[in-house]
Parts: C-alpha cells; structure tokens; sequence
C-alpha cells in the first residue's frame, strides 16, 4: 500500500514538473526578475504605451519601462501623472501611480521597472505602434496571371 502511494506522489510531482516546462513563455518575467527604481527627482517626462505599461524619461539620457500591476484606464488621456513612494526612490512593489481622471482616485501599484538600452527602448516603441520601423519590409510579389499576348505585324502599315 505505502509503495502504491509513493508511486501515485512521483506521478503526480512529474506530471505537475512536466506541465510548467511546457508552459509558454512570459514575456516580463525579466523585467520583474530583474527591477529597477528611479530616483523620483530626476524624472523629466513620461510616454503613455498603453493602459498598463509607459516610458519614463529621467536625467541623463536614462528612460525605464513602468509595468502597472492593472489597467490604468484613462491613462493615456490623462494630463499629468503622479508616483506616491516612501522615499525619493519609485520602486516596483512598493510604489504606487496616480493620475487625473482616474474613475476611483485609487493608486495603481508599480509591478516593475526596468532600465532599458537605446535598442530595447525603439523595440518597445514599435510594439505599442509608437513608432514605425526603420526599416520597412516589402511585401512577397505575388503570383500574376499571364495575359494574351498580341503581336503586331510591322510590316502592317494600314
């Protein structure tokens, strides 16, 4: 009986290791694996990507990527954004979002922030349809059906 059980529990744990192999990839574990905090006084500017994510622009030429932990509906219509943190340092986790024309007034939590290179920066830019690309790809050519062909007699001269 104690054998059955233990083979039931080996079963059982591989299945479930097996299972979260296989699960797809998420595409911000990085950016919460690895977060970032900014220094609030040097913020110079903000882009609204979408309703939960946007660029934040601070002194020297550094920009970050902020991950709300919800919607911020209204966001990207809003005129002004404001962090609420403990310190002079906005850290994800334990700061929080506020901006005018927020429904309830309530303050979205900081899921992560992360520092991100020139490159990474134009790449998101392009995924939330900020930017086009640089370089544009021309489509396939495609299949055109052949037509009659006249030809004309040059010595024709009617």
């Amino acid at each position: 009986m104690q054998s059955v059980l233990n083979h039931i529990l080996i079963i059982f744990t591989s299945s479930i290791l097996v299972a979260c192999a296989g699960a797809p990839r998420d595409e911000y574990a990085e950016t919460r694996s690895r977060s970032d905090c900014i220094h609030e006084p040097s913020i110079r500017g903000y882009r609204v990507l979408d309703e939960s994510n946007l660029l934040v622009d601070a002194a020297g030429r550094r920009v970050y990527h902020v991950v709300l932990q919800r919607k911020a509906w209204g966001l990207d219509g809003s005129w002004a954004i404001a962090f609420d943190a403990r310190s002079t340092r906005i850290c994800a986790g334990f700061s929080d979002l506020r901006f005018g024309g927020h429904h309830d007034g309530q303050p979205i939590r900081i899921a992560a922030i992360r520092e991100l290179t020139p490159e990474e920066q134009e790449s998101l830019l392009i995924r939330f349809g900020k930017k086009k690309p640089e370089i544009e790809y021309m489509p396939p050519p495609e299949d055109v059906q052949s037509g009659v062909v006249e030809e004309l007699d040059p010595d024709d001269s009617e």
